[in-house]
This record gives structure tokens, C-alpha cells and sequence, in this order.
């Protein structure tokens, strides 16, 4: 009984020398290592999408050149719907981004007529009554592409400020009818002139640009958008600059979608020449009006 309990005793002891001293370096060894801590790597900021299909209600206010005639250009939206039966549009804005880096793309295409005319009558003699009369019609197909890149230098609280640099190209084909007709009523026999056509051919030109652009968060969903640039500097056109103003409002979200109405105005100003003489074409006009769309991002 005695060697039970000097053996109980001995074994006692020895649990203890082991919590006190630490374990045996070979029991250590034989026990698996401490599961490593958990590093969780940074989240990398994700790519976002926005797409805007819109409308531009073109106004057209300049000069337009064909084959070395030349006609002043002053219409209004209005005038253009009232006397124009090609009035065609199909344009969109599309923008993706990664943080403070962004692409930009826009696309403008455009078949709109111009028309303007008058007519003056006078009385030669009894029975002879003599008409002159003017006209001048203009048809215009028209292709804007700009691509860029777009990097935000600053931003605090709901303002952010981006510099922007890309490139616009221009596509266009002008008709341009001109007419002074002079006619003759005699009794019931009328004699009256004719008309006649310069037609432009394809023009394509390419313009470098840069610019800067503001984004203020007004609220959440409502955001306002200010955005300027110049470009040409005689590589394309001789100059050229475009101010931009609009306002989004968020409409809602669907399917991971999130919708938004905008609102805003565009003026675009170009003056590009080619060519001397009968062969000279020039474009030096301003084309703005208002812009209505919807975006989608996604």
C-alpha cells in the first residue's frame, strides 16, 4: 500500500513540475504548430458601367462652305422639325470606371435639313408681272465619336474634379442647293429659271482634345455634372471647344440596374477648312440644344 501511494505521489509531483516548468521538449515537438492567422487581402476596387442613350435637340448657327459657296446657317431646333423631312438622330454616351480612372465613349449620328427661301413679285407692266426668287437648302449627314480617358486629381465630400484627354472624330456629307430663279407672267404664259447642287463628298477629320470635368453629389441619386474642352489645334480643325451641363436624378433599380433621368445642355463649336477655290469646304459652326436621356448603370 505504501509503494501505491509513494508511485501516486511521484506522479502527482511530476504534473505538477510539468505545468510549472513547461513541457518536455520532446512532448512539445510532437504536438502539431498553431494554426497561422487569417490575412484577408484588400478588396480591389470593381469596375462599374453606365450607359446613357439620349436626345439632342440640335440648333445649328454658323457658316457652311461646298465647293467653294458658301451659305449663312441660323436655325433653331424648331425651324429644323418645321422645314426639314430627314430630321434623324441616334446618339449615346457610355462611361466605365475603376476607381478614380475612367473610359469614356460618345457617339453622335444625324441627318437634319435646313431651308430657307424668299419670294418677291413686282408688276413690269400692264399684264407683265416679274418674280425673282431665292432659295437655299441644305442637307446634312453627320457622325461625332469621341473616345477618352477621364483620371479624378481631386475629390472632397461630394465634389470630385477629373482631367480628361481623347480625341473626336468628324464625319460628314453636306448637300447644298442654291437657287435665284427670275420669271416672266405674261397673261397666261409663265417663264421661270432653275436650280442648282454642290454636293460635298465624305470629309472625315480627326481632333485631338483635353479638357476637365466636375461631379458634385447635390443628395444621394442627384448629381450634377459639369464638364469643358478644346481641341483641333490645327491637326484636325483649326479649333474647336464643347461645354456641357447636366443634372441626374436617380429613377429606381432594377435587376442590379439602377436608372436615372438626365437633363442637361451641349454647345460643340468647330471650324475646320479643306481645299481652295471650287474644291474649298468648310464647317465653322456651333451645333447646340438641349440634351434628355436615361442612364443605366450597372
Amino acid at each position: 500500500m505504501r509503494d501505491l501511494s509513494q508511485w501516486l505521489s511521484s506522479g502527482v509531483l511530476a504534473s505538477l513540475g510539468l505545468l510549472a516548468g513547461g513541457l518536455n521538449p520532446t512532448l512539445a515537438a510532437d504536438l502539431p504548430p498553431p494554426p497561422a492567422p487569417v490575412i484577408e487581402a484588400p478588396a480591389l476596387p470593381s469596375w462599374s458601367f453606365r450607359f446613357v442613350p439620349y436626345g439632342w435637340l440640335i440648333a445649328l448657327d454658323g457658316t457652311q462652305t461646298v465647293r467653294g459657296r458658301s451659305a449663312k446657317v441660323d436655325a433653331s431646333f424648331a425651324d429644323i422639325v418645321r422645314e426639314s423631312d430627314t430630321l434623324v438622330a441616334l446618339m449615346g454616351d457610355f462611361e466605365a470606371r475603376n476607381g478614380p480612372f475612367a473610359l469614356l465613349g460618345n457617339v453622335v449620328w444625324t441627318k437634319i435639313g435646313v431651308e430657307r427661301g424668299n419670294v418677291r413679285s413686282r408688276s413690269l407692266a400692264p399684264g407683265v408681272t416679274g418674280t425673282l426668287a431665292t432659295s437655299l437648302g441644305l442637307d446634312i449627314e453627320m457622325t461625332i465619336a469621341e473616345v477618352g480617358a477621364a483620371y479624378e486629381v481631386y475629390r472632397s465630400g461630394p465634389l470630385a474634379f477629373d482631367i480628361l484627354a481623347g480625341a473626336r472624330y468628324w464625319h460628314q456629307e453636306a448637300d447644298l442647293s442654291l437657287a435665284v430663279a427670275a420669271g416672266v407672267q405674261i397673261g397666261d404664259l409663265a417663264v421661270e429659271g432653275g436650280r442648282a447642287f454642290a454636293r460635298s463628298g465624305s470629309v472625315d477629320w480627326l481632333d485631338p482634345l483635353i479638357g476637365a470635368r466636375l461631379r458634385y453629389t447635390i443628395a444621394p441619386g442627384h448629381e450634377l455634372l459639369l464638364r469643358g474642352d478644346i481641341g483641333g489645334f490645327g491637326v484636325g480643325s483649326d479649333f474647336s471647344w464643347q461645354a456641357i451641363g447636366a443634372y441626374g436624378f436617380e429613377l429606381g433599380t432594377y435587376q442590379g440596374i439602377t436608372f436615372s433621368g438626365v437633363i442637361g445642355y451641349r454647345a460643340l463649336s468647330v471650324d475646320y477648312t479643306q481645299g481652295e477655290g471650287r474644291q474649298r469646304y468648310e464647317f465653322d459652326m456651333l451645333v447646340h440644344g438641349p440634351v434628355l436621356g436615361i442612364s443605366a448603370k450597372f
